[in-house]
């Protein structure tokens, strides 16, 4: 793996540039800092050398003494500045001509990084004359005259140093970085990569399954997770093959099963002829566990079938459905109240059939889990309908309401297949829109229908 393209390396660079960055912010004042040093340094050296004038009777000296002090002041010309007069101590013969002026005594800290960066953008010498404050005589000031190249190449060595130092730090620092980042965190992460490559191939084998650490930082937490995650993949990629199984074994005895279902409900309405009491007594309950039956299987039969949900959209009012569906209930369920308080001009483009069975669902649940009331409001939003279906029954037990749509595993009652909530969902998902449940209580349980308004 290339180094630059791994989360080590890329985290090395950037510490060594932050380094790098942080060393320059550092720099910037230190230059000025060693440029203004330099000039005050050859302030004090031009007051020495006005010292051996002050020596002599005349304030004069011979003419090769103040060269050898002008050369060791590392000047042209040193001037005297007192409250109560000016004077030229020492100079050459031909003094250059001065190119730059700076006065140390009123340039701020800002301008001195400026005029420490314009130095080291120069590539010829500069005559300069330097001002500054005698620092044993206050209110006496010093002028030198002096060339500015011997300062910028003590500027510029300054600054090779401080370069050389910087690249140091910075690359030690990046290696420890690079070194801890390697060892808490870019290890671990390849870990869990490497895992969850070897899961994807085969989640289905328990040994595969991340083992986590102890750790109790965010990598710790982040391997227990996935360790729980693989754990209920495997586990519901177990139940879905199962389902699978299920399916094929179910679709496979399809047919003679409704032969068998079809002979039963030809004996039980032959029996329904006969005028024995006993006979008239049980047939009643033998045709409802046949249409039981009947309706299980086909609930079941739909669900495992590997067909999407194609839908064959019509313009209707919602209205008229869900008098169809109460209608349909009534029979099975002839003492449940409905109200269908849902305004006629609300209409839509759906698939009706499909619709129709999953306010059948809905109805039907609630009515064999005990309820005697139903009903339904629907509003029209701007890019959908909300269709609200709620009853006065006695509510969703905690283990339904955990399996709510959940296929064998969420009926309210026993001998359920869980399914009526399953295909209530994927008929709603295949418009596009969704169930939810509103609440459920003692009071009763409200489910939520949405649909789009506009046909997608």
């Amino acid at each position: 793996m290339n180094v630059l393209h791994s989360l080590s390396g890329r985290l090395l660079v950037l510490t060594i540039v932050f380094v790098m960055l942080a060393e320059f912010l550092i720099y910037a004042p230190s230059i000025s800092r060693f440029r203004k040093t330099y000039l005050e340094e050859h302030i004090a050296k031009a007051q020495l050398a006005t010292l051996a004038l002050e020596a002599t009777p005349d304030n004069m000296v011979s003419r090769d003494l103040e060269d050898m002090l002008l050369f060791h002041a590392e000047a042209y010309a040193i001037a005297v500045d007192r409250p109560e007069r000016r004077m030229l101590a020492l100079k050459k013969d031909m003094p250059p001509a001065i190119d730059v002026v700076f006065d140390l005594r009123e340039t701020s800290f800002p301008t001195w990084i400026m005029d420490a960066f314009m130095v080291l953008a120069q590539d010829e010498n500069r005559v300069m004359r330097v001002i500054g404050e005698s620092t044993k005589n206050p209110g006496v000031a010093i002028e030198v005259v002096m060339d500015e190249a011997p300062m910028r190449e003590a500027m510029l060595g300054y600054s090779t140093r401080i370069l050389q130092l910087s690249i140091v730090i910075s690359l030690f620092t990046a290696g420890l970085v690079y070194l801890s980042l390697q060892w808490l965190m870019v290890r671990p992460l390849r870990r869990v990569t490497r895992n969850m490559t070897r899961f994807r191939a085969s989640p289905e084998d328990e040994s595969r399954i991340i083992t986590p650490s102890d750790r109790l930082d965010e990598i710790g937490v982040a391997q227990r997770e996935l360790a729980d995650m693989q754990s209920e993949v495997r586990a519901a990629l177990r139940q879905k093959g199962r389902l699978a199984a299920l399916g094929s074994a179910v679709a496979k005895i399809n047919h003679d099963l409704r032969n068998s279902l079809a002979t039963a409900v030809l004996v039980s309405d032959r029996l329904a002829y006969i005028d024995d009491p006993e006979v008239k007594k049980v047939t009643p309950r033998l045709i409802d566990a046949i249409n039981h039956a009947v309706d299980m299987c086909s609930q079941t039969l739909d669900y495992v079938s590997d067909t999407r949900t194609r839908l064959e959209k019509s313009r209707f009012h919602l209205q008229e459905v869900i008098a169809e569906a109460a209608a349909a209930q009534r029979e099975a369920f002839p003492e449940a109240a409905w109200d269908n308080a849902v305004p006629f001009e609300i209409d839509l483009e759906a698939d009706r059939e499909l619709l129709f069975r999953a306010l059948g669902n809905l109805a039907r649940n609630a009515l064999e889990a005990g309820a005697t009331q139903l009903r339904v409001e629907a509003r029209r939003g701007e890019n959908e309908i909300e269709i609200d279906v709620s009853d006065n029954g006695p509510g969703l037990s905690a283990r339904a309401k955990d399996n709510l749509f959940k296929p064998f595993a969420g009926s309210v009652r026993k001998g359920g297949t869980g399914l009526g909530l399953v295909i209530v969902r994927d008929i709603l998902r295949a418009h596009g829109g969704g169930v939810s449940l509103l609440h459920t209580g003692e009071d009763g349980t409200a489910f939520r229908l949405v649909l789009p308004a506009r046909s997608g």
